[in-house]
């Protein structure tokens, strides 16, 4: 091991002319690969597993010492279904039990106040029509969206702290122990998952702090432009329009946003790190798999949308028969949103092994030790 080290030592020394982000980012990389930084990572594992839990993620990189290339969205999700199809027993218990109660409160909305949905939707209407937006159905429709979305962040969020959280860690765990070859039970993945329950909870205040950021931003700089724009006596198309402009931007930037921090979760799964640094950490991997990330993101948000509104049209609005089929197609769709769920916790997973791959490539050398293969891998001996 400490031969392998100072191999990676020199091929950072080889480079003197990288500039001082691009060497401290290697450095960071050289000690998430390194045998003592692992076993940190993996404290909680081997806690559980009675073992070195680092060397789950250390078998998960060292697989394949070939060049590895990156993959696309389609091939990630490809990884994806081999990967639940190699282990489907142990993904479908961890969805049926800990994502299923989350799909259900998400797509029921059973702890947001109906009252307090429609009194917020209001007070946003009225915030918009003051920024000199024309009123109208699509935008009284955006307003009782974002409302709904925004109480049940804050009153599911003791939920998603918990089962939501501990779920996406042992998909990611599930996801590294099929690279390694490793065979844990269910009960010690969920356990493992408990045991970095608090660093798991500090991200997801960071990634809820972050988001709220980006969306306070977006209605500043909305307000800020329209306001303006009516103060210089613009006609209302043009208002229209640069609002319009405004919101594209704000989406592609949301988009970005929402993809980093998914990202930044796996992270602080994998990776000793925590807080604000499990951020840059996260960045600094998807620099170059921005575009494979926003089709994944385009992708999950495009099916998990699709059932919130076959959920809402089909179950809680009863716009067809006498309501006998909500007994079966209600948790049909919960069913389906949980599968959603678990598909795109598991390619964020494959996404975070690319993403370190396609880095660790870019620096040079240090990839030919740390790079896995996705296909056709053999257990681990």
């Amino acid at each position: 091991m400490d031969d392998r080290s100072g191999g990676r030592n020199d091929d950072v020394v080889d480079h003197p002319r990288r500039d001082m982000m691009v060497e401290e980012s290697c450095t960071l990389i050289q000690r998430s690969s390194s045998p003592h930084y692992e076993s940190r990572s993996g404290g909680a594992l081997s806690a559980c597993v009675g073992g070195d839990g680092g060397s789950l993620i250390r078998h998960a990189f060292n697989l394949d010492q070939q060049r590895f290339e990156s993959m696309g969205a389609l091939e990630i999700l490809r990884e994806t279904i081999r990967i639940l199809r190699q282990d489907s027993t142990r993904f479908l218990a961890i969805a049926a039990v800990l994502l299923c109660p989350v799909s259900a409160v998400i797509l029921s909305h059973a702890f947001v106040s109906r009252s307090l949905v429609r009194r917020l939707s209001l007070q946003l209407l009225l915030v918009v029509q003051l920024s000199g937006l024309p009123s109208g159905l699509f935008l009284k429709d955006s307003c009782l969206r974002v409302s709904e979305m925004i109480l049940s962040a804050i009153f599911c969020s003791p939920l998603f702290m918990t089962l939501s959280v501990l779920a996406k860690a042992a998909i990611f765990y599930s996801v590294a122990c099929a690279y390694a070859g490793t065979e844990l039970s269910i009960a010690k993945l969920v356990a493992a998952a408990a045991k970095i329950w608090r660093r798991l909870a500090l991200i997801y205040l960071w990634i809820s702090l972050v988001i709220l950021t980006v969306v306070a931003l977006f209605v500043v700089l909305l307000t800020t432009a329209c306001n303006t724009f009516m103060i210089f006596g613009a006609p209302a198309d043009l208002i229209k329009y640069a609002a319009l402009a405004l919101t594209v931007v704000f989406f592609v930037a949301f988009a970005h946003t929402i993809i980093i921090c998914n990202l930044a979760t796996v992270v602080s799964v994998l990776e000793n790190s925590s807080g604000p640094q499990t951020l840059l950490r996260s960045l600094f991997l998807i620099k170059e798999q921005r575009q494979v990330g926003l089709l994944i993101f385009l992708g999950s948000t495009a099916g998990l949308a699709f059932v919130e509104g076959l959920f809402e049209y089909r179950v809680k609005t009863l716009s067809y028969g006498d309501g006998t089929s909500r007994i079966w197609e209600g948790p049909l769709l919960v069913i389906m949103y949980s599968f959603l769920l678990l598909i795109d916790s598991m390619m964020s997973a494959v996404f975070y092994f690319t993403c370190r791959s396609s880095c660790l490539e870019t620096m040079g050398g240090i990839s030919q030790e740390a790079s896995p293969k996705f296909s056709g891998l053999a257990p681990a001996q």
